[in-house]
Parts: C-alpha cells; structure tokens; sequence
C-alpha cells in the first residue's frame, strides 16, 4: 500500500473511535440521567475551577458524575451523614459565566471541606428535602 492509503486508514480508524467515544459518553448520559434522584450540577470543591456533571441521589450518599466522561464510578461520593448544608445563593458575576444559566450555588461542607454545587432552584429543594430526611444516627439526634 502506498502512504496516501495507509493515512487515510489510520485518518478513517482514527474518526471512527472518536465517534465511538461520543456515541458512548452520550449513552453514559442517558443511562444516569434517567435514573430516578439525578439533576444535572457543576460542581466546585475547594476553590478548584467549576466542573459540569451529575449528581445522583443514593440512599446514604451523594454521588457526582462528570459530564464528559466514559467512567461508569463517580468522581465524588459523599455520605449524607457528614454533609451540612450551608446554604444558597445567586452566583457572583465570576460565577455566572461559568455556570449553567438560572442557578443557585449551594454551599455544603463535607468532613471539614467546602465545596459548591451549582444547580437549578427545584433541585436545590430536593437535595435540602434529601438532606434533612436523613436517617437517624443517635439517640435522640438527627444525623
């Protein structure tokens, strides 16, 4: 075979991975986002850049997918027990650029560790129900 063939192989081989890649991660998607107790949410942890992914709902944690990515694991999972939920606000000016449009940032500290999450206000509202509808850990107290 000549070098223009072997390119255009290698080229073609090449394209039809990438297509692959994206055929996957779009049903990575699908799969996580049609699961019950998912919202889409950015997320910031310790004043690191803002990265876009999933949160889904477990029974005792909070698990965090990336958005573009083929791994099936969470990136982050944090028990509900040790999340204290700080409160909400609108994003700042430096914020809103890189953040989903109509969001609220949701403060939590996790273990002693700040961290953000971006996300629309109807899910802030079942992440605040989810967290205060924690099971029962002593006597008599709540988490």
């Amino acid at each position: 075979m000549d070098a223009p063939t072997l390119t255009f192989i290698a080229l073609a081989i090449v394209f039809g991975l990438l297509v692959f890649a994206l055929c996957l991660s779009g049903v990575r998607r699908f799969n996580l986002r049609r699961a019950l107790g998912t919202v889409d949410a950015s997320i910031c942890i310790a004043g690191n850049s803002w990265q876009m992914g999933v949160c889904r709902y477990q029974d005792n944690d909070l698990e965090w997918f990336r958005l573009l990515s083929l791994s099936v694991r969470p990136k982050h999972k944090f028990k509900r027990s040790s999340l204290e939920l700080l409160g909400r606000r609108k994003p700042t000016e430096a914020e809103a650029v890189k953040v989903q449009p109509d969001v609220v940032i949701v403060e939590l500290r996790y273990e002693g560790q700040d961290l953000r999450l971006a996300m629309k206000f109807d899910a802030y509202t079942g992440l605040s129900s989810w967290l205060e509808a924690g099971p029962v850990i002593g006597v008599g107290t709540w988490r």
